[in-house]
């Protein structure tokens, strides 16, 4: 199959100013629930987008580990290729995409890191493994498989029936939104797409052209 053939008509819902809640926090719960709801694969699952000092683009998959009034947010190595984005341009985008239920949402705000003993509680709650896997990989740095297997074994040893402290270079970031957009698929690409933008401390919603 030519590549420019594949398409799908999305036509499950629709979206409408009066449709949505006025808090867009409240409106991405409802969302995220249904998301739940639907059984599909880590619906918690984001695209993050990071900009470094030279304005040149990155984008992976990283998952959304809370969220509130406050923002949303993730766990990563603060020496990354992303956390070195946000260290010289503390901006970011997050895209969720749920297939099932033809939806997206896209998130743009500035990013600030959580406080440290709120890292430590969530650290806390990982699977003995990931704890490992934080002190084992120095992510986004070269590195050979055999090195990667080396630093397991030795971390594995070195904390083997201990509690395994979070590394001071791992923790949580906050994404503070200040532009969310509902996305509901519609026949023939005109799709939905309600945005909320903070002014202040309120959020004013329109409609934008699909």
């Amino acid at each position: 199959m030519n590549i420019t053939d594949l398409r799908k008509e999305y036509s499950k819902r629709e979206l409408s100013e009066s449709d949505v809640n006025p808090d867009p926090i409240i409106q991405f719960e409802t969302w995220f629930n249904e998301a739940l709801d639907s059984e599909m694969n880590e619906p918690n699952a984001m695209a993050l987008a990071t900009v470094d000092e030279k304005g040149k683009p990155s984008c992976r998959i990283v998952l959304l580990k809370g969220f509130d009034t406050e923002g949303f947010v993730f766990f990563t190595n603060y020496l990354s290729k992303k956390g070195t984005d946000i260290s010289q341009n503390p901006q970011a985008a997050i895209t969720f995409f749920w297939h099932g239920l033809e939806r997206q949402v896209r998130i743009e705000g500035k990013v600030e890191k959580i406080p440290q003993r709120d890292s430590d509680l969530y650290f806390e709650l990982r699977p003995e493994g990931s704890k490992i896997g934080a002190w084992t990989s120095p992510q986004s740095q070269p590195i050979s498989k055999r090195e990667l297997l080396d630093n397991q074994r030795e971390f594995e040893q070195k904390y083997n029936g201990t509690t395994v402290p979070r590394p001071p270079y791992w923790g949580g970031y906050i994404i503070v939104p200040e532009m969310i957009e509902f996305w509901q698929g519609r026949p023939s690409r005109l799709h939905d797409r309600i945005v909320y933008q903070k002014t202040g401390n309120s959020w004013a919603i329109q409609r934008i052209a699909p």
